[in-house]
């Protein structure tokens, strides 16, 4: 028998960025650098600040930005959480309006989804570098937000 896998949502980053820094064009491609300032983290699952200091390399191709995001978050406990974010935005197509309950969580036309990595040696925390996660991401507010679910 075959199944769909489940998505359970865990939490939610908002990170905080500041203006973006071009690094470069090369053979139809741009190459962007943005920082990350701060922001939050709230979920069920995890709760904590977006540590500043990290930030979102962004390769865009024709109308494809492939993005690749690296920055640490500080779990309510204490606990210091690596995070390496990878995914890819673009407008167009068929992407479908998404709701998660009332909260829009997509809008339609517009794919942003990344694939977040953990890794911390925090015992209570550990679960994150074990588990596999998709993320919805919007922008919103100065911030990108990312709803985090777990891949069952």
């Amino acid at each position: 028998m075959t199944s769909t896998p489940n998505l359970t949502y865990a939490f939610e980053i908002r990170a905080q960025v500041a203006e973006s820094h071009h690094i470069g064009h090369g053979d139809g491609e741009r190459t962007e650098f943005t920082p990350i300032t701060g922001g939050s983290v709230d979920g069920p699952r995890l709760k904590g600040t977006v540590l500043a200091g990290g930030g979102d390399w962004s390769n865009t191709r024709g109308p494809i930005c492939e993005l690749e995001a690296r920055y640490l978050i500080r779990a309510d406990d204490g606990a210091v959480i690596d995070i390496t974010n990878r995914g890819y935005y673009h407008e167009g197509g068929d992407s479908p309006e998404q709701y998660d309950g009332a909260l829009r969580t997509a809008e339609a036309g517009t794919y942003f989804r990344t694939s977040p990595v953990f890794r911390t040696d925090a015992p209570a925390h550990r679960w994150l570098a074990a588990t596999v996660f998709v993320g919805l991401a919007r922008e919103e507010d100065g911030h990108i937000v990312i709803r985090c679910y777990t891949v069952d």
